[in-house]
Order: C-alpha cells, then structure tokens, then sequence
C-alpha cells in the first residue's frame, strides 16, 4: 500500500528535503515499487577537475532511496547504505531509478541504478532501511 496518493503529494512532502532539491534533484515518477529521480548536471555539481563530485551523486542516490522507502512505509530512515561509482557521467543529466529488492516488517532493502542521458551507468546504491513504529522523528 503507497503513502502517497499522487505524485504531487509526494513532491510536496519532499520539497522539504531541502538539501536534495537545492542541490536541483527533481522526483520525476513514484509507484508502489519504483522511484524515479533526477538531476540537471551544471558547474556547481563539479570538482575541481570538472567532474562531477561523488557527493552530488550520492545526493541524488540518497533522495530516491528515501522517497521510494517511505512510499512503501512511512516513516523510513537509512539505517546503512553503500555506493559503488561505475564511471563518470558523459551527459548532462543523472538518473536515478529506485526498486524495491525486500520490504520485511522492520527493513527493507532498495537498490538505486544511477545512469546518466547517454545511458552510462554511473553508480549502484543499495540501502537498507529501518521502519519506525512512530510516523515522527523525534526532536
């Protein structure tokens, strides 16, 4: 069962993700089991050997992973994660597809393809995610 109705709502209740869509990464599609993000690659994304720094990917990794898991449960917090960098992007756009590899009664495992507009992939993220009882997080 999805938390979130639509596609909008899920927008609105991650716009608060402030880092995330700051950084300009954009939630493109949501299903029961996939999300898929996105994020326009410009000068502010690079390094200082002009590619694009490994946090800006991981950044966009991340978001997806945290929309897909609190899509299937709210509220899901990262409990460990891992990247594995596969090459530099050579377009100008990242794409992040998030799936659903285990939904258990506390956890769930997703696993997040990051490919860019030319199709290269560029990273794998697999996170684990812990399933709060409570639906806040405490101050």
């Amino acid at each position: 069962m999805a938390n979130f109705n639509s596609l909008k709502e899920a927008r609105e209740f991650f716009y608060k993700d402030k880092f995330a869509i700051n950084t300009g990464v954009t939630l493109d599609e949501l299903t029961e089991d996939k999300a898929i993000c996105s994020l326009m690659l410009n000068d502010e994304h690079r390094n200082a050997y002009g590619g694009v720094m490994g946090g800006v990917i991981f950044t966009l990794a991340d978001f997806a992973f945290a929309v897909l898991s609190n899509q299937i449960h709210q509220l899901t917090v990262a409990q460990q994660v891992s990247i594995n960098y596969l090459s530099a992007p050579k377009g100008d756009m990242l794409i992040a597809e998030a799936a659903c590899r285990k939904s258990g009664r506390t956890s769930s495992i997703v696993i997040v393809d990051i490919s860019d507009d030319l199709g290269c992939d560029v990273a794998q993220f697999v996170g684990t995610g812990f399933k709060l009882k409570n639906s806040k997080i405490r101050d």
